[in-house]
C-alpha cells in the first residue's frame, strides 16, 4: 500500500482562501483603502537587504510553527520587534497566519507602531485582497510562495499589484524549478527556504545548492536565505555563496531576550 504525505502547503492555501473570502465580504477592498494610514515603503525594505550593515537579518516574530508547536508562551510581538530593532535587525518579519502559526493582522499593526525599520508580512498570500490588506495594516513587503501559485501569470500578477501599492515582495522558492519561475516573473527579492512547506522536512543542502545556481538570469535585487540558520558559520558560508540577507526566526524567538540573541548571532558572524 502506498502512503502519501499530506501536502501541508495546499491545505493551508485552501483554508486561507476560505478565510479571505469571509474577510472580504465583511470589509471590501475599497474600505481597506480608506483605512490605510501610511504608504508602504517597499523601497526601504529592498534597500535594507542590499545596503544596511551586514550581516543583514530579517528577524521574525512568530509564536508557533507547525513543526515545533508553541515557540514562545509569553508572546508580545511589539516588544520582540523593538528588541530586534535594538539588536541590529535590518527588517522584521511578522507571521499573520492564524491557524498554524497563531498569527494575526493585529500583530502586524502592533509591530508597525513599535518600530521604524521595514516590516515583512509573512503569510500565505495568494489573493489581491491580501495584498491590499497588507498595505492597509502597515506592511512594507509581503511574502509570495512560488509553490502556492498554479501558474507564472498568477505570480506575476500579484508581483505587479504589490509594486503598484508600493509593497516589495519576497518570492520564496524551494528548488531549481521554482527559482527559475521566480526569476521569470521578475522577482526583485528571492528567498530560498530549506524547509519544505509541503512536508515540513528540512534539507540544509537546498541553501547551498540554490546559492550555487544563482546566475545573471536570477536578477533579484536581494537573495535571502531562510530556515536552518543557527550560527555565525552558517552566515559566513551563505554570504560566500552570494546571499545578501538571512531570515531567522526560531533561533531568536525561543531565547529569553530575542534582541540579545540577534546581537549575539550578528557578532558571531564577524568573529
Amino acid at each position: 500500500m502506498t502512503i502519501t504525505t499530506p501536502d501541508l502547503l495546499a491545505t493551508i492555501v485552501a483554508g486561507t482562501r476560505t478565510a479571505v473570502a469571509f474577510r472580504e465580504s465583511a470589509c471590501p477592498i475599497v474600505a481597506l483603502q480608506r483605512q490605510t494610514e501610511r504608504l508602504p515603503r517597499g523601497d526601504a525594505f529592498v534597500d535594507a537587504l542590499r545596503s544596511s550593515a551586514p550581516p543583514r537579518v530579517i528577524a521574525e516574530c512568530k509564536r508557533r510553527s507547525p513543526s515545533k508547536g508553541i515557540l514562545r508562551g509569553r508572546y508580545d510581538p511589539a516588544a520582540h520587534a523593538r528588541s530586534y530593532e535594538e539588536g541590529g535587525a535590518a527588517a522584521i518579519s511578522v507571521l499573520t497566519e492564524p491557524t498554524f502559526f497563531d498569527g494575526s493582522l493585529d500583530h502586524l499593526r502592533a509591530v508597525r507602531a513599535a518600530v521604524s525599520i521595514p516590516i515583512l508580512r509573512k503569510d500565505f498570500i495568494v489573493t489581491d485582497y491580501q495584498v491590499h490588506e497588507s498595505a492597509a495594516h502597515g506592511a512594507d513587503a509581503i511574502l509570495l510562495i512560488a509553490g502556492a501559485f498554479h501558474s507564472l501569470d498568477e505570480l506575476r500578477r500579484l508581483l505587479d499589484l504589490s509594486r503598484s501599492l508600493g509593497l516589495a515582495a519576497l518570492v520564496e522558492v524551494h528548488d531549481e524549478e521554482e527559482l527559475a519561475r521566480a526569476a521569470a516573473a521578475g522577482a526583485e527579492i528571492i528567498g530560498v527556504n530549506s524547509r519544505s512547506l509541503r512536508t515540513l522536512a528540512v534539507d540544509h543542502e537546498v541553501l547551498d545548492r540554490l546559492g550555487r545556481c544563482r546566475s545573471p538570469g536570477a536578477t533579484a535585487a536581494a537573495f535571502v536565505a531562510e530556515s536552518g540558520i543557527r550560527s555565525g558559520d552558517d552566515i559566513r558560508r551563505l554570504t560566500a555563496l552570494g546571499y545578501d540577507a538571512f531570515l531567522v526566526g526560531e533561533r531568536l524567538i525561543t531565547r529569553p531576550d530575542p534582541g540579545d540573541a540577534l546581537r549575539e548571532l550578528r557578532e558571531l558572524r564577524t568573529s
